[in-house]
């Protein structure tokens, strides 16, 4: 018989499946041997690939921002920064729709009891809003936005846009006033709001093939 090969997406695995225990099951579910058998491993696995259940948890941390930045640095500039401004903030939204698990862990939610962020956890993906801060500084030198702090303004839509995610994984919004519609007009005022004109911001969705009700 040939050997057992290693499995090489085995420390990926681990991060997934423990995301998943926690947003699904709780903190009481992530155990080594809960976890060892999602992914059809043994318990030394665990210890292996993280030394500890602490570890295990800042890697998800790790892994939710390193997607998440993947994801934003793949917008690319198109001429039009609000648009660029309305794209990260739908890359943002994408992203958390398709690893709903981690995003819950990179922001200390996902009931995580026991296993606490540390202030450097906390400040750790602060990286992914870098893309944010320039779309936006290029948007005041064009005119388009007040000038003004664009890290603050960044930090502003960060703060609006991750209720409004929070809120649609949460199945909290439906219909009339589903996430799509919520969506949609929460960027609008945002970009309104950072001093664009309604119309022109109309317009920068609109690149992006967003729907925005009138009235």
């Amino acid at each position: 018989m040939s050997p057992r090969q290693a499995n090489p997406r085995l420390r990926d695995d681990l991060v997934e499946a423990a995301a998943r225990l926690l947003a699904e099951e709780g903190p009481q579910a992530l155990t080594t041997r809960r976890l060892a058998s999602a992914v059809g491993s043994s318990t030394t696995a665990v210890y292996t690939h993280f030394g500890g259940m602490d570890d295990l948890v800042r890697a998800m941390v790790h892994e939710g921002f390193a997607l998440l930045d993947r994801r934003m640095s793949a917008v690319s500039p198109s001429g039009d920064p609000v648009t660029d401004v309305a794209a990260l903030g739908l890359a943002y939204h994408g992203n958390a729709l398709e690893h709903r698990h981690l995003y819950g862990v990179m922001f200390g939610g996902a009931g995580l009891g026991g296993f606490s962020l540390t202030d450097e956890d906390r400040q750790y993906g602060r990286y992914t809003l870098e893309p944010v801060v320039r779309a936006v500084t290029a948007a005041m030198a064009a005119g388009r936005f007040r000038e003004g702090d664009a890290r603050l303004v960044a930090h502003q839509m960060w703060i609006a846009l991750h209720g409004a995610v929070t809120l649609e994984l949460g199945g909290f919004l439906v219909p009339p006033y589903d996430a799509g519609r919520c969506f949609a007009a929460q960027v609008h005022g945002l970009l309104v709001g950072a001093g664009d004109t309604p119309s022109e911001a109309r317009r920068s969705l609109e690149r992006l093939g967003v729907p925005l009700e009138t009235g």
